[in-house]
């Protein structure tokens, strides 16, 4: 492998266009862009003068043809994320997907199967958030055990406005058959990975969802999910995308300490002394009786860090693409593997499945009838054809 990573941008919007510029910048060790794809051959003009007339195709597969990149990124809309992943992978050509990795975990199992029987090619995602020094950080915290075990997390994430002016943008956003999904899959796609990232993943789920409670949508702006992590740990996710004010709120108990989380920027790590079962069974009477009059210091039972990084806008994406360019030079390993985007895609699934049901359901649930559902609604949509499995 080159010293230099050719990196083929899939899809000129809004994203595309920022990740070439992120590399044509130099803002990414190890990184040039080799190539641009889109099937508006319009762009072909703006790739001459923003990009320095590098390669333009109207075709993926014709730029993965071509021997212009040795990797590429798909900056597509979700269905199609499996199936070019598929096709780079296939002729040799190293693939980062966007988030989600797709929209049903049929089609990124085949993606994950297609990845497996390719080793030598380098799979990854955009799960960009994983390069944030501060989840990173609470990452290492509760791996090294520094709150305990994980008896409860709770995520209120519904900074997510979003006008009646953003939906009607394109024909294909907010529909099960173009975009597959509404919040779960356009906006909190980062958070559901984070989630599971930091608290491991659900082993149920049962949800409450509205669709087109706000706006005039077919799909969900409105979640509320209660999930069950085994061993008596849960977890409850809301997220929205009608709250004008916002709330960003991530906690995770221990039976040894707490880390809460405001606006993703800064977290507060509180560790016991010892294990708060402990703690319990030490406080007697007397201080019981303190406790009710508001008088027990428990202000030595623990100790409090207060966590914050700068981070400015871009950096992550960059941090991402940089330790992507370096895992193909086999220098590092990846961050975000492209295999774990299943997992968000299937947490996605189930909440959909848990509301439609209207039960709890496993992360273990029957894709087939996920899909028939999807297509379903697909179907009374009549804007899109239905979806296949590996589709």
């Amino acid at each position: 492998m080159n010293s230099t990573v050719r990196l083929g941008v899939i899809g000129l919007g809004t994203q595309g266009s920022t990740y070439a510029r992120f590399v044509t910048d130099g803002r990414v060790p190890g990184m040039t862009l080799g190539a641009v794809a889109d099937s508006d051959p319009g762009k072909a003009g703006r790739v001459e003068s923003e990009f320095g007339g590098v390669p333009f195709f109207t075709d993926h597969r014709a730029m993965l043809d071509s021997g212009t990149v040795d990797a590429v990124v798909t900056c597509v809309p979700h269905y199609q994320h499996p199936q070019m992943g598929v096709d780079a992978i296939e002729r040799g050509v190293h693939v980062l997907v966007e988030k989600p990795a797709g929209v049903h975990s049929l089609q990124v199992k085949r993606l994950n199967a297609v990845a497996a029987a390719h080793p030598d090619v380098t799979f990854g995602v955009m799960f960009n958030q994983r390069t944030n020094p501060l989840y990173r950080r609470l990452k290492e915290i509760v791996e090294s055990g520094g709150i305990g075990r994980i008896i409860r997390s709770n995520w209120i994430i519904t900074t997510w406005w979003r006008p009646q002016g953003y939906y009607e943008q394109s024909a294909w956003r907010a529909t099960w058959g173009g975009e597959g999904g509404g919040v779960l899959v356009n906006q909190a796609p980062h958070q559901l990975d984070l989630w599971q990232w930091l608290c491991g993943v659900p082993r149920s789920v049962f949800a409450k969802v509205s669709y087109g409670l706000q706006r005039d949508i077919a799909v969900e702006d409105e979640v509320t999910v209660l999930a069950d992590f085994g061993e008596g740990s849960t977890g409850v996710f809301v997220t929205a995308v009608h709250d004008l004010v916002g709330t960003d709120r991530l906690e995770i108990q221990g039976d040894a300490g707490k880390i809460v989380v405001e606006g993703s920027k800064v977290a507060t790590v509180t560790r016991f002394a010892k294990p708060e079962r402990e703690i319990s069974a030490g406080i007697g009477p007397e201080q019981v009786a303190q406790l009710f009059r508001g008088q027990l210091d428990v202000s030595e039972l623990q100790t409090t860090e207060t966590i914050e990084f700068p981070s400015a806008w871009g950096e992550q994406h960059v941090a991402v693409l940089a330790n992507f360019a370096a895992a193909v030079r086999g220098e590092e390993e990846l961050i975000a593997p492209g295999a774990e985007g299943l997992l968000g895609v299937r947490l996605a699934n189930a909440v959909h499945l848990s509301s439609w049901t209207g039960r709890e359901v496993g992360l273990d649930f029957d894709d087939e009838q996920y899909l028939a559902l999807l297509n379903e609604r697909i179907a009374d949509e009549a804007l899109f054809p239905q979806r296949h499995g590996d589709e």
